[in-house]
């Protein structure tokens, strides 16, 4: 595993990013998720957000996701982030929030957060509109 430490090192990740890659932090699903929503970047990356939301607040998050270490620690990232808040608060996450928590991550990788927010947009708005969540990825 240290090769690949020390590859995600030289490519410009954050010690933080490197972990939650490694760790898998919040990669998952929830099986009685609220909602259960994906989205194909342009990048051909795709991600699955999965949300336990009582009482419009977002109680648990997960993720799963076909894609590269950007796509991980950045879904990571972002369902750590929104892990205690409101929808309305967690709407309003922005790419560079996400990449801030992080600390660092290549600017190739940057879309990769972009990706996280999207996905993770669409499921808020999926759970609004009061559709069920659908089967994973």
């Amino acid at each position: 595993m240290s090769e690949v430490r020390e590859l995600l090192e030289k490519s410009g990740y954050s010690d933080k990013a490197i972990e939650y890659y490694v760790k898998k932090v919040n990669v998952g699903s929830i099986e009685d998720a609220s909602v259960c929503e994906s989205y194909t970047g342009p990048c051909g990356d795709t991600m699955e957000v999965y949300l336990k939301i009582q009482s419009n607040i977002i109680k648990d998050a997960k993720f799963q996701a076909i894609g590269c270490a950007g796509a991980f620690s950045s879904g990571s990232a972002l369902m750590e982030i929104v892990k205690g808040q409101t929808l309305e608060e967690a709407e309003k996450i922005s790419e560079e929030d996400v990449i801030n928590f992080l600390g660092r991550i290549p600017k190739q990788k940057f879309h990769c957060a972009c990706l996280a927010k999207r996905t993770l947009q669409k499921a808020i708005k999926k759970y609004k509109k009061g559709e069920t969540r659908r089967d994973s990825l």
